[in-house]
Parts: C-alpha cells; structure tokens; sequence
C-alpha cells in the first residue's frame, strides 16, 4: 500500500492538521482539525479519502476548532484522550482567554489509550506533559510521527497551561520520543517538520 499524507496549517493559531490515507482502500484520518474546514474537506477531496476518524493529540482549543464541522461532514467518529477531556469541555474558556470566537463542539466519541492500534500499523502514544492527556501518532512501517505540540523542531511544548508538567513532558521525550526510529519524519503541532535523530542531537530542551 501507498500511505497518502498531506499536513498544512489551519485556524487561528495556525495548528498542523494532518490527512492521511491509503490510496488502496482510500480510507483516512484527520488528525487536529484546529480550524479552516473548507481547506481540510478540499484536502480530503482532493485525496479521494472517505475519512473513518478525526484524531486528536490534544485538547488545546486550536487543535480542534473545526472538529465538530468535520464530523458533520464526514460522519467520523471523533478521537481524544480521555484525560484530555477537562480541557475539551473548557473549551468556551480556552476560547476567552485567547480571544478566538467560541464555537461548541460535540463530545467525544471515542476514549484513545496509550498502544492503541490506529490503521495501516500505527499507535497511539501516551505522552503526557504539554497536557495530561497529550498523544503522539506512530507509523512504524512508514517511518512517521505526529507529534502534536510534544516535539517541535528545536523546541517542546509549553507546559504553562492548564494541565503542563515540565518533568513529564522530558520523561515522555526521552522515554518514548526518542526511543523510535532516528529516521522517522516528525509532524510538529505547529511550524516545520523535523527528525527524530536532528532533534535527539539537536534539541536543546531535551537531548538524548
């Protein structure tokens, strides 16, 4: 199989969403839908995918602003944490305290667990410390990481929101993070993507 992935920034706080699919049964997941539905659903079209579920690293209100719509549109189911769900369900004051106009979302559907099967051989990774129950996404067979806001290119994510923990955002970093493949390309929450090898050598947060 061909593994499709397209991932672009969306919504206010310009959040990498990621579509990804197999182009031989042309299923997909959205991953962060943070806002922009039209762009997601063009990217969506554009790869031919029926999308089966939205999956979501986190609760942080710009990784899943467009959540709801998506669903709409696609009847997936959507995916979070369930330690997550504080957050979720605050949505309307995340929204105020960055001043980003509030729209209510529906419930999750579906409580993810850490080594959770995903498809096409990926899993689910618990890796709490941006937020307590923050996930990464890993595709052993394609090399691939999304990592949301745990790892970014020279970077971690902030652990001064509700919920952050400095020593368990490190601990998920060295233990789990840097325990994969050096080559495996790495999907950051936002900005650039980068490696696991650049960031174990290079990060000057957390280094292997």
């Amino acid at each position: 199989m061909s593994l499709l992935r397209k991932s672009f920034p969306v919504g206010p706080l310009q959040c990498n969403c990621t579509v990804i699919g197999d182009s031989e049964t042309s299923l997909g997941l959205v991953f962060d839908p943070g806002g922009d539905p039209e762009i997601i659903m063009r990217v969506v079209t554009e790869l031919e995918l029926k999308i089966v579920a939205l999956v979501h690293t986190h609760a942080h209100l710009d990784h899943f602003l467009a959540s709801g719509e998506i669903k709409k549109r696609t009847g997936a189911p959507i995916h979070l944490h369930k330690s997550d769900k504080f957050l979720w369900d605050g949505l309307e004051q995340q929204c105020r305290a960055f001043g980003v106009p509030y729209v209510p979302q529906p419930d999750p559907d579906h409580w993810l667990g850490d080594d959770e099967a995903l498809h096409w051989g990926g899993v689910a990774m618990h890796t709490p410390g941006h937020t307590p129950g923050s996930l990464c996404f890993y595709f052993d067979q394609h090399k691939l990481l999304i990592a949301g806001d745990t790892l970014f290119q020279g970077s971690i994510g902030r652990t001064d929101l509700w919920g952050g923990d400095p020593a368990a955002i490190e601990r998920s970093i060295r233990q789990r993070l840097y325990t994969l493949d050096e080559a495996a390309v790495v999907v950051t929450g936002h900005g650039p993507e980068t490696s696991i090898g650049q960031e174990m050598r290079h990060n000057m947060f957390v280094r292997a």
